[in-house]
């Protein structure tokens, strides 16, 4: 748990492929907790195994992440404002949730949209984006391998949806050093944009 909930509390799911202390999650839960949020981490059943045996195995189906998700959320039933959050899938899974959250929830914040699997843009996963009940905060790299500027432009995605485009970010929102931003700029404008909301 990072911070405390001045603005309200950040649930905060994982990767498909690393876990909740990653190198990426634990900047990203620190410049949330910063920016007055509450943040709070956890990980999927199958991550969980991992850690204990050192396998490396993959994700639990999607039925059984959003069980997972959804009762996380049922945990954090006290009146403060709540945030869904995710990088990559467990942005997906976040957002996926919202159309039956409960009334403490605000929205969700995904970092890193999975629009679709690599070098697969004409099978998008955008069925729940084009209605959403509410706001959701996208932030992906110009670049990102899995949902690059292009094609996610082409999509009919809800007005609820709002892209916060960072330039020649990667799936990590990490630029090229020729492209004169760095990863850390990119957070901070992130950062920026939560703490306003």
């Amino acid at each position: 748990m990072d911070g405390q909930p001045r603005k309200g509390r950040i649930l905060f799911a994982h990767g498909a492929g690393a876990p909740m202390d990653s190198d990426f999650m634990q900047a990203a839960a620190q410049g949330l907790a910063d920016a007055g949020y509450q943040v709070l981490r956890f990980e999927f059943p199958y991550m969980q195994a991992r850690r204990e045996d050192g396998r490396r195995r993959p994700p639990n189906r999607m039925p059984q992440l959003l069980e997972y998700f959804r009762a996380r959320i049922d945990e954090l039933n006290d009146g403060v404002p709540l945030w869904l959050a995710g990088k990559s899938m467990g942005g997906r899974v976040a957002t996926m949730l919202l159309d039956n959250a409960p009334d403490y929830v605000r929205g969700a914040l995904v970092f890193g949209y999975p629009f679709y699997a690599v070098k697969k843009p004409q099978q998008p996963r955008i069925e729940h984006l084009t209605e959403l009940p509410l706001p959701v905060h996208v932030f992906q790299g110009t670049r990102d391998a899995l949902g690059n500027r292009e094609a996610v432009e082409s999509y009919g995605l809800s007005a609820q949806l709002q892209l916060h485009w960072l330039e020649d970010g990667d799936h990590d929102l990490k630029p090229r050093r020729a492209s004169g931003f760095t990863q850390e700029q990119h957070l901070a404008c992130v950062f920026a944009t939560v703490a306003g909301l």
